[in-house]
């Protein structure tokens, strides 16, 4: 079974749009700012650029509509593919009143596989130009950091301080993570939509009684987290700052399902290839990163890749 290939109409953030998407998850990267981008030391984009995120849940929206035609929800919940898996690249960044595109490419399922999965490529473009790639697949488990688990917890994390720093025994190894605690509430998740260029009420609408939290929202406060530990190591903003080069996320549908307004988030966060070398600034750096609820449920599992500024401006130079 292979459904139509799907291209989106002209769409377009605006700069309000990037202010409302990174107020609503206390982004606060002077990358997206209006005024304060210019602070930033050889800024290569020359303005402000929209959130990674944000682009990802205008991709998640239009793959859901993707899937409502084609009639492949009813796929999804018969197979069971509670994980929904999402893997990008980031090629450019996106800048307000940039006309964007995203093509979603046939769907591809599990007919000649024993494990079944249903996948779909995405490409976008801004202005023409390729901004992101990578894919969006349905699954029975996890594609990325399927082994992780933090049952073994002895205690609830709503214990620890918010930003604290905690050792965790996990998967066999002892490891340090950032712990950032975020409440998730139905304005900011409204709020997060519309800076998305995202229809609300396609997840909420009193009338209808419906009430849920779309993927990519609670992993949008991995920005925050991040932002935050930086903080705390005392990260030059302005001339030290990263860009994300890649991300791979997978949400478990089955506990989103189970996320109500004002739930506690706990985000851990986890430096798993540290730098390397004596120039350390020049080197990326991948994270795992984690979003709990109730009884430490995973909500999500990502790895983050981040590049830094003055490695971008040094490809750039070297071309």
């Amino acid at each position: 079974m292979a459904s139509a290939e799907t291209q989106t109409s002209v769409l377009q953030f605006n700069q309000i749009h990037i202010d409302v998407a990174r107020n609503a998850t206390d982004d606060f990267n002077l990358f997206h700012d209006s005024q304060q981008w210019s602070r930033i030391y050889q800024n290569p984009f020359h303005g402000p650029i929209a959130l990674g995120f944000q682009i990802e849940s205008l991709i998640e929206n239009q793959i859901l509509q993707h899937r409502q035609i084609h009639n492949e929800l009813e796929l999804i919940q018969k197979q069971q593919l509670q994980f929904s898996n999402y893997q990008f690249n980031f090629a450019n960044a996106i800048k307000p009143d940039q006309n964007i595109r995203i093509n979603i490419r046939n769907t591809q399922t599990s007919k000649d596989s024993e494990v079944p999965f249903l996948s779909n490529r995405v490409s976008v473009k801004a202005d023409n130009q390729l901004a992101l790639i990578g894919f969006k697949k349905e699954t029975t488990q996890p594609l990325f950091l399927a082994d992780s688990d933090f049952n073994s917890l002895p205690e609830s994390l709503s214990n620890q301080p918010d930003r604290s720093i905690l050792d965790i025994h996990i998967n066999g190894q002892q490891k340090t993570f950032f712990l950032k605690r975020k409440f998730m509430n139905v304005s900011n998740a409204k709020n997060f939509l519309c800076g998305s260029r995202v229809d609300q009420r396609m997840f909420f609408d009193e009338l209808k009684n419906r009430y849920q939290f779309p993927e990519i929202f609670p992993c949008a406060f991995i920005s925050c987290a991040l932002l935050e530990k930086f903080l705390l190591k005392k990260l030059d903003f302005e001339r030290s700052p990263m860009v994300y080069g890649s991300h791979k996320i997978s949400v478990d549908r089955t506990v989103l399902a189970q996320l109500k307004s004002n739930d506690r988030l706990h985000i851990l966060i986890h430096l798993t290839r540290p730098d390397s070398g004596s120039d350390s600034k020049n080197q990326n750096q991948m994270y795992e990163c984690y979003g709990l609820i109730h009884n430490n449920d995973i909500l999500f599992r990502a790895l983050v890749e981040l590049i830094p500024l003055q490695t971008i401006l040094k490809n750039l130079k070297s071309k």
